[in-house]
């Protein structure tokens, strides 16, 4: 509890300080930020191998897209996954997600709303097994100049529950929090490195352990400009879950007929975006 409240009251520290670099003009890491001016838009597409997630495989071959637009540091954003659950190519898992936010002094918090179709869309029962789900995420980025990234993210609302010994729903209010960097490299490319930890029992776990660390994560990156306002990337991704390799017994296993238990992941995707 305690590393949970360290963590969540990170930002805040140092969005204080970043305000007040910005306002007494001292030099320094937190001397970039700039006020967002007027209308804003952006989208971006990819096809992609594996859908992966804050260290859970999330499905198989998909197809992704978003589109945003702002004003004012004030932004809204859609974001849509089609593609198989497997391997098999048996099943597919459409999903949308929306979110509302605000952007400033490096200091990102929006609420992200995550629908599955497998409910209702105003479907905001707590179920054990499927459901909508809705988070509070917090996200702090220090600058351009050191793009080191704190989030924070914790269910509110909607499906986040399992089942006690006396056959109730209790809510877990899963939380995950993670700590990244992005390194830029010669020749548009970009290497950006992640870990990340669930700090009580969640969904991360499946509510099977308390404290774990969830995510161990590296991307390397490839990007092109097309013209002023659009770009095209293509990725690769290695994800370890190391709560799942402690179920595993240390062991790296893959997991082709239970996908959602591998504790080793990797992906390929390939995109265009607006800038």
């Amino acid at each position: 509890m305690a590393l949970a409240l360290c963590v969540g009251a990170l930002p805040f520290v140092f969005f204080a300080r970043a305000h007040a670099q910005e306002t007494t003009g001292i030099p320094g890491l937190w001397d970039e930020y700039k006020r967002p001016v007027g209308f804003t838009y952006g989208a971006q597409a990819r096809i992609q191998t594996t859908y992966l997630w804050r260290g859970i495989y999330a499905g198989g071959a998909n197809v992704q897209g978003s589109a945003n637009v702002g004003y004012g540091g004030l932004y809204a954003d859609m974001w849509w996954n089609i593609g198989v659950t497997d391997w098999s190519f048996k099943t597919f898992e459409p999903e949308v997600d929306l979110s509302i936010g605000f952007r400033r002094w490096g200091l990102d918090i929006f609420l992200l709303y995550i629908h599955n179709f497998n409910c209702g869309f105003f479907d905001f029962g707590n179920y054990p097994d499927k459901g909508n789900r809705l988070e509070l995420d917090i996200r702090w980025t220090v600058s351009e100049k050191l793009p080191l990234s704190i989030l924070w993210a914790t269910r509110v609302a909607a499906s986040d529950g399992y089942l006690n010994a006396a056959g109730d729903t209790v809510r877990a209010y899963s939380s995950y929090a993670e700590i990244s960097y992005t390194q830029a490299l010669p020749f548009g490319l970009s290497l950006y490195g992640a870990i990340g930890i669930t700090p009580w029992k969640s969904c991360y776990t499946f509510y099977q352990r308390d404290f774990a660390v969830q995510n161990i994560e590296v991307r390397l990156r490839k990007d092109w400009s097309v013209s002023e306002r659009c770009g095209m990337m293509i990725q690769g991704q290695l994800s370890i879950n190391p709560s799942a390799l402690a179920e595993d017994h240390t062991t790296a296993q893959w997991k082709p007929e239970f996908p959602f238990e591998q504790s080793v992941n990797a992906n390929i995707a390939f995109g265009i975006y607006l800038k």
